[in-house]
């Protein structure tokens, strides 16, 4: 019965340590998630891709890793969006179609998806017809010296994360003059916006097809996750806090 006791104790007093800090916890975690991403290229880089695939592999359950919604270091854009978006970067299909590390994921995975590609890989066009094909490969694809090589996160997810995290650095010096952010400002502010923008452009792409393909410019793309990564911020840790504390109150 001693041993158990013991066991107990230790327990309790591990758990009441991780109740009193957890906000560090959570903005210690929240800081290494938000930094491999940018690791993973510069070990690209640095020629060390085994290293980084296991950064990429890692955040692959997480993340769609398309190359044209990514941010990219040490290459000539930061971004290299579809034609589609219309935005002032040269489109993804320009540099796709001269890249040689591109196109070898692009004839693999024709091959895989036969018959999911009319014109031949290396081409615009080809590139330009938003096969699966294409998409895989785009996801598979890192970068190279032209492009440059991607982050393991998309530039949205990049752009939530990051925003949670400064929210929580926020809340961690004001923590006691910040209430919940009211649930339908959340949902009508935060979730809307980025909803709206992910579910239209999944629904334009394979196997869907309700509507010509459309995507958006990498600054709506940061912008949109960014408020709802701020906004989920300023719901979320007030709520943690308050259930931390039931925690503790019942732990002493």
């Amino acid at each position: 019965m001693g041993l158990f006791k013991s066991a107990g104790r230790r327990m309790r007093n591990v758990l009441l340590t991780a109740a009193r800090n957890w906000l560090r916890i959570m903005l210690t975690l929240l800081a290494l998630y938000i930094s491999l991403p940018w690791i993973a290229p510069a070990l690209a880089k640095a020629g060390w891709p085994g290293a980084a695939d296991v950064i990429y592999t890692l955040y692959s359950p997480f993340c769609h890793q398309f190359a044209f919604r990514s941010v990219f270091v040490f290459g000539e854009q930061p971004f290299y969006p579809r034609g589609a978006a219309e935005s002032a970067y040269k489109p993804f299909e320009r540099y796709a179609a001269q890249s040689e590390a591109f196109q070898a994921q692009y004839r693999h995975w024709s091959a895989v998806y036969a018959g999911s590609v009319s014109s031949p890989p290396g081409s615009v066009e080809g590139l330009n017809q938003f096969s699966v094909a294409q998409q895989i490969a785009a996801r598979h694809f890192i970068g190279d010296e032209t492009f440059g090589y991607k982050t393991s996160l998309c530039a949205r997810d990049l752009a939530i994360y990051s925003m949670i995290f400064v929210g929580g650095l926020v809340y961690r010096r004001y923590r006691w003059r910040i209430r919940p952010l009211p649930f339908w400002i959340f949902v009508f502010a935060g979730l809307g916006p980025v909803g709206i923008d992910g579910l239209s452009q999944l629904l334009s792409y394979p196997p869907f097809e309700f509507w010509p393909v459309r995507e958006t410019t990498p600054i709506y793309r940061i912008v949109t996750g960014g408020v709802f990564g701020l906004m989920s911020a300023w719901l979320g840790f007030p709520y943690f806090e308050r259930s931390m504390q039931d925690l503790i109150e019942a732990l002493e």
